[in-house]
């Protein structure tokens, strides 16, 4: 959940570490901080809150020198304070630590540590490695870094740096990301390539277990647990530094938006043949192999799978579950040999669903991912993997990842369907052509937002909201109140329209807004009930209907018209609107858009 930045070379530190750390901030911002040997010895600056409160302390007195490392902070143990602020310093100053994970048993080892004296000057859980390295030093602050993480239980990535061996920047990954940036006579490590990619193109992806050496000239990489040296290949980015910056958008997530179409249009790039068959090169996926198939995310990425359960189960007829991956592994899933485990994530390390993972393959089952992050440990550890091609994304709202998310749900069931022979071919084809179309209908609706505008104004000081929908529309109503909770902090909740009479009418009263979603046409009508029971109690009703429902304007008191398409592909464009209606809610009331509170874009804790 936190930004981890790193440097060795012969530049100024204070910089790179820096600009590194801003473009980690969707990471975490309740703190952060930067350690420098300054002439062969560590000095170290932080500060509570946004990076610029960093940057001001930094203005006042600059720190000099060529090696150090940067952190900045998501809470997990202790406050947003300076004292909880990274990076973590022994008792004598010497040694200093920059961590992203939790130490599940740091309790224990902080208790042994008092008993032999160590102060601690924080509440946090890093705290304990620096003084366990303090106290373990034998002059080879490699070894003693491995004596130190053979002590921990739970998941971390560390920077570590020592008066002691000024030349050397050690870098360790265990079940949380670390990069490592190769450049000419210098190196980096970062927790995202974001952080590195102004710098190189050129990178190592650090494997859990590994321990990385970074000297100015060199990157030596081995087994933590062994010592034993291992190669990792270079990995070049084929993205650049212009993909992670605004393009003249006010905020990452406007611009991310407005990506959507050019991301449509990449997922579905080679995917597509001219016979308008779908085909995902390397994926041997046999459908008569398994008998169910689950689906596994936290957050947006558990609702696209919820639109992916129906595409599939419609186009293969083969049944599927959708589970919370924070929950999976708890309940004692019916999952074997015979099941098809399908997790998303945006960034392929989301905590939970890598659990789920785990679980799933003690289970026996087959696992494919689907990720942004073809280099991530959800993607290196399943069995398949399906990458999104939505590039880099900086807001913590996820926008362009959710469509990219369906859109490779509607290839997987179509290719899942093609491969059991439950597709009809004029049907396929028909299907594949929507598809294509959808970029285009994207484009249309950002093009004529004006209306939204209006819509967001005349909503930012409401205390409540609700979302009602039906069928695929109630798995977009989720994510359109997931948004608006988080960027507006207004509370939103979504509702099966049908559900409405069983207790929820009770909330609606005179004045209350309601976003009713009713684009699947044979729901239709039992929608339009549903709306008029609402506005018989005084709701106040935006519709987002197709195009060919202009009847609609005679129920609700706003409609947002949406291109008309298949009944399946609706989400893709329904849900537009909303992150429209979210992003300018937002804007409306001040709020930071890209880094609403309390939230980071990677969950790498449980």
């Amino acid at each position: 959940m936190c930004g981890i930045v790193g440097y060795i070379g012969e530049r100024d530190v204070q910089q790179i570490l820096v600009n590194g750390l801003s473009k980690l901030e969707y990471r975490g911002y309740d703190s952060a901080g930067i350690a420098v040997m300054e002439e062969d010895q560590l000095t170290i600056e932080k500060a509570e809150g946004r990076l610029k409160n960093l940057k001001g302390k930094l203005e006042q007195r600059p720190l000099q020198g060529t090696i150090g490392i940067g952190h900045t902070r998501w809470a997990t143990h202790g406050e947003p304070s300076d004292a909880n602020s990274h990076p973590h310093t022994d008792q004598t100053g010497k040694f200093s630590i920059v961590h992203n994970g939790i130490i599940e048993n740091y309790m224990e080892l902080k208790e042994e540590l008092m008993e032999k004296g160590a102060v601690f000057s924080s509440e946090t859980d890093t705290e304990v490695i620096v003084h366990l390295i303090a106290e373990l030093y034998n002059g080879d602050i490699v070894s003693t870094v491995q004596s130190v993480i053979a002590k921990l239980d739970g998941a971390y990535s560390l920077g570590v740096i020592t008066e002691y061996e000024p030349n050397k920047l050690i870098a360790v990954r265990h079940a949380s990301p670390l990069v490592i940036g190769v450049g000419k006579g210098e190196h980096f490590i970062a927790s995202d390539i974001s952080a590195v990619i102004q710098h190189t193109k050129d990178v190592y992806v650090l494997q859990d277990g590994d321990l990385a050496v970074l000297m100015k000239d060199k990157v030596t990489i081995m087994k933590a647990d062994t010592g034993e040296s291992v190669r990792r290949a270079i990995m070049r980015v084929d993205w650049d530094v212009d993909q992670v910056e605004k393009g003249g958008f006010e905020h990452f997530m406007l611009k991310e938006i407005h990506e959507q179409p050019l991301t449509l249009r990449k997922t579905m790039l080679d995917r597509i043949n001219k016979e308008n068959d779908v085909v995902f090169e390397g994926l041997d996926l046999t459908p008569a192999d398994f008998d169910k198939i689950y689906i596994i995310g936290c957050g947006t990425a558990y609702h696209a799978g919820l639109i992916g359960k129906n595409v599939i189960e419609k186009l293969t007829r083969i049944p599927v579950e959708v589970d919370i991956a924070s929950e999976f592994r708890y309940r004692d899933p019916i999952v074997n040999d015979k099941s098809l485990v399908i997790v998303v994530s945006q960034s392929g390390e989301t905590a939970d669903t890598l659990a789920a993972l785990q679980e799933s393959h003690r289970r026996g089952a087959k696992v494919l991912a689907i990720t942004n992050v073809p280099s991530s440990t959800i993607a290196r550890d399943a069995d398949y993997v399906v990458p999104t091609m939505a590039g880099p994304e900086i807001a913590v709202a996820s926008t362009k990842a959710y469509t990219a998310q369906l859109i490779t749900f509607y290839l997987l069931g179509i290719y899942l369907a093609q491969e059991k022979g439950t597709l009809d071919d004029l049907y396929r084809v028909s299907l594949v052509q929507a598809l294509k179309e959808l970029p285009m209908q994207v484009e249309n609706i950002l093009d004529d937002a004006y209306e939204l505008k209006l819509f967001a104004q005349s909503i930012k000081n409401k205390k409540n909201l609700f979302f009602i929908g039906r069928g695929l529309d109630f798995a977009v109503a989720l994510e359109g109140s997931l948004k608006l909770k988080e960027i507006s902090y207004i509370h939103s909740e979504a509702y099966a329209a049908g559900e409405l009479k069983h207790g929820s009418l009770a909330l609606v009263e005179e004045g209350t807004p309601i976003i009713a979603l009713i684009t699947q046409q044979d729901l239709y009508e039992k929608t339009v009930s549903n709306i008029k029971e609402v506005k018989a109690r005084g709701a106040d009703v935006m519709g987002i209907t197709l195009e060919v429902n202009v009847d609609l304007f005679n129920v609700v008191d706003e409609v947002c018209f949406i291109p008309k398409t298949n009944a399946l592909f609706t989400p893709i464009l329904s849900v537009v609107p909303l992150q429209l209606i979210s992003y300018y809610t937002s804007l409306a009331l001040g709020n930071d858009i890209d880094k609403p509170r309390n939230l980071a874009k990677s969950v790498t804790v449980e």
